[in-house]
């Protein structure tokens, strides 16, 4: 295959509903105890975190548009956890979940027999890896809102962020995906790429306190886009500069998939 040809327009049609509806299929079959795995590690930091050092910091200051308020650390705990709970769901599925689909049990190469062209299944295992954000988040935050951490009816709007949020993790795993040879491989991207971006994306602490060169790079960070949007919306308020940070996601999004698709043609025509 021509290398040029690697890097054209993505071909998608419908043909990704299968591919997608067959992954459903598979994990109805493991839901619950996948639904405990994923809700299991974020509620024991926000337990730990949130309930046991929020009792010894109190409230943090955060810059607002309406000026410094302070806010219980539960709350900012919470929304910031939540956009990282995306980040991994999506990532992990996009990461070990489809490099199994993909090399492991070779089920992508039994799907291609069939008239289903690879780009429709890449679109398909983002897709579904973004699902699976979403449903881990919606599950969070139903335990949130059960704990009483915040009742505001624009948590609603949140949901389509974390979507946003799972799609562009999603996309980027994949990138790791096409050019992993083993499971190991993905130690990198967890250890160099999430990990640091956790702690410099507002999740734990505001980020006001990160040094100026740092923060101007945390600026453009996925994951702090997401909680930009997200952590308003716990304190009933709106985003500032939502339009900045949906394109922003929208652009890792973009970038990504089109990268992660260009590297998986060239991983299949090998």
């Amino acid at each position: 295959m021509n290398t040029n040809s690697y890097w054209v327009a993505p071909s998608l049609s419908m043909r990704w509903w299968p591919v997608f509806r067959r992954n459903l299929l598979v994990w109805k079959k493991l839901a619950l105890p996948s639904l405990v795995g994923n809700i299991a590690e974020p509620l024991m930091w926000l337990v730990a975190f949130g309930y046991g050092m929020g009792a010894l910091i109190g409230q943090v200051n955060m810059a607002t548009p309406q000026g410094t308020v302070a806010v219980p650390y539960i709350l900012f705990l919470a929304s910031g956890s939540i956009c990282m709970s995306a980040m991994n769901a999506a990532s992990f599925e996009a990461l070990y979940s489809a490099f199994s689909r993909m090399h492991v049990q070779k089920t992508w190469d039994g799907i291609m027999n069939a008239p289903v062209s690879l780009d429709d299944v890449v679109l398909a295992e983002m897709l579904w890896a973004a699902f699976k954000a979403l449903f881990t988040v919606t599950a969070i935050l139903g335990v949130m809102l059960a704990l009483g951490i915040s009742h505001s009816p624009k948590l609603l709007l949140a949901l389509p962020a974390l979507l946003l949020a799972g799609i562009t993790f999603s996309c980027i795993a994949l990138v790791f995906n096409a050019l992993a040879k083993g499971y190991d491989f993905f130690t990198y991207y967890f250890t160099l790429f999430l990990t640091p971006m956790m702690f410099l994306s507002g999740v734990f602490f505001p980020r006001e306190q990160l040094p100026g060169v740092v923060r101007l790079v945390s600026d453009w960070l996925p994951l702090t886009n997401a909680v930009e949007l997200v952590r308003p919306l716990f304190m009933d308020q709106w985003p500032a500069q939502a339009g900045l940070h949906l394109a922003v996601l929208l652009a890792y999004a973009v970038a990504a998939f089109w990268l992660a698709l260009a590297l998986t043609r060239r991983r299949f025509a090998r």
